[in-house]
């Protein structure tokens, strides 16, 4: 059976408390994300098409949703035409027991595996163990975390968690022969090393996809190391799993969403390794797998396909732009999440997948300020699907009663207007006596935020005591 994020026991609250206190953990976000975000929005400078072609990916995704029987049906024709074999799994289980079973039909010992989240998902490492098949991840941060024993905590940057220093101390202790000065070029010699007989060696290449061409039957995988060629192509058996929602309608499509998601992703003009996948090897081919399997995965989208409320989900394309601007996950990492896909797109996607009883704190981790889906490159209304999530939360009886009494008082005060503003006035002023520097370090009834952060002080008057001010004195701005 596939163990997935879902099996582990997992206390949000707990979990994000000790994530707020690892400074060492903020560090090493910071140095990813604040480059993620730089580097995006110099990619958008130098790319002024870009709303036109976000409008342009979003219709694109719309239209294959709302026909998506019709594609999967034209991929799987077309792939089996190249040459590959379709295996259609229902949910997790179904889909790593069908890889098992062709890697033991392979006589696999070893098998090299690409990044993929949608193996992550359906808890694939952990059925490949189970089986007593050896792993080895190939993407720099996936070899990563494998040594140290944990999870992907970002789609794009697995390992984003660690800093180059713990990295080092990874390697010094695993690598047979580890790197000797303390440069990231030779920790990546390093990983080479350790990892290159892996590749020519292994009987089976695991790897997902980024994008399914329907009418060419294709498999599209975008990567920046080539380890996912080396992945795919030296091994006898190439395994592809992919989520049904990975289809796009031709080359040109994928073209289309390719210029979006890499400027989203990493700030790119184009990624390093963009390859497609077409059937197994052919005469005269010079290389490639003997067989080739993609293992369609449903998991929970069909589901998702029939509630209106969901269905714009299947637009992600895993960029993990909404983590990278996310305030809340800048401040407390992947990890506290608990699921495979952490940020935005993980507080709406892991209760559709898990159960919203077993993920319900995951839509309240959210400021809903917006910026998800200011830089989604296909539009999502990430806000407003997490406010839908919280509604069904609280419909369902599972939002905690001090909260739910907590609102009802809140509402009570904010619907009588002369006790709010009466309550807002005390409120300041008595802030006010915590004060140091502008800033308050400790206050009453609110130590889960000033445990690890100073809250700013507020002005001596609230903001309606200031508009009165300004409109006496003969201004109209606030």
């Amino acid at each position: 059976m596939a163990a997935t994020h879902a099996d582990k026991v997992h206390v949000f609250k707990e979990d994000v408390t000790r994530a707020l206190g690892d400074a060492t953990l903020k560090l090493a976000i910071d140095r990813t994300t604040v480059t993620a975000e730089r580097k995006r929005a110099a990619a958008l400078v130098d790319f002024p098409e870009f709303a036109e072609a976000r409008r342009r990916g979003t219709a694109i995704k719309n239209h294959v949703v709302a026909n998506l029987d019709h594609y999967l049906e034209q991929f799987e024709r077309n792939a089996l035409a190249s040459g590959a074999h379709i295996h259609w799994a229902k949910d997790a289980d179904e889909a790593c027991a069908i890889v098992i079973r062709l890697c033991r039909a392979a006589g696999a010992r070893s098998v090299t595996r690409a990044k993929s989240m949608l193996g992550e998902e359906i808890g694939l490492p952990h059925a490949l163990a189970e089986a007593g098949i050896e792993r080895v991840e190939t993407d720099l941060a996936e070899h990563i975390i494998q040594l140290a024993g944990e999870t992907p905590s970002h789609i794009i940057w697995p390992a984003l968690h660690k800093t180059r220093e713990q990295v080092s101390e990874l390697f010094k202790a695993a690598h047979r022969d580890p790197h000797k000065v303390e440069e990231v070029e030779a920790m990546v010699e390093s990983a080479r090393r350790e990892l290159r007989d892996r590749f020519m060696n292994a009987d089976v290449g695991i790897s997902g996809a980024n994008f399914l061409l329907a009418d060419s039957g294709a498999v599209c995988t975008v990567t920046n190391e080539g380890n996912a060629e080396l992945t795919t192509t030296p091994p006898r058996v190439h395994i592809v799993t992919a989520g049904i929602e990975k289809l796009v309608p031709s080359m040109a499509h994928a073209m289309a969403m390719l210029r979006l998601l890499v400027r989203s992703a990493t700030g790119a003009d184009l990624t390093q390794y963009t390859t497609f996948h077409t059937g197994p090897r052919r005469a005269g081919d010079r290389d490639g797998p003997e067989e080739f399997h993609i293992v369609l995965v449903d998991n929970g989208r069909s589901r998702m396909l029939a509630d209106h409320g969901l269905r714009e989900m299947l637009r992600c394309i895993r960029c993990g732009a909404c983590m990278n601007h996310c305030v809340v996950y800048r401040q407390i990492g992947g990890h506290a999440y608990g699921a495979t896909y952490p940020g935005p797109m993980g507080a709406v996607l892991t209760p559709a997948l898990e159960g919203v009883e077993k993920a319900k704190d995951l839509p309240h981790a959210c400021t809903l300020n917006g910026r998800c889906q200011e830089v989604c490159p296909v539009s999502i209304p990430l806000p407003t699907l997490l406010r839908g999530w919280r509604d069904r939360s609280w419909k369902e009886g599972l939002v905690p009663q001090a909260m739910r009494t907590g609102l009802g008082l809140w509402r009570f005060v904010a619907e009588r207007p002369r006790l709010y503003r009466l309550g807002s006035a005390v409120a300041v002023r008595a802030m006010r006596l915590f004060r140091r520097g502008g800033w308050i370090a400790s206050l009453p009834l609110a130590k889960s935020w000033t445990a690890y952060r100073d809250m700013p002080a507020p002005a001596g008057r609230t903001f309606m005591e200031q508009l009165r001010d300004r409109e006496r004195q003969g201004g109209r701005q606030p």
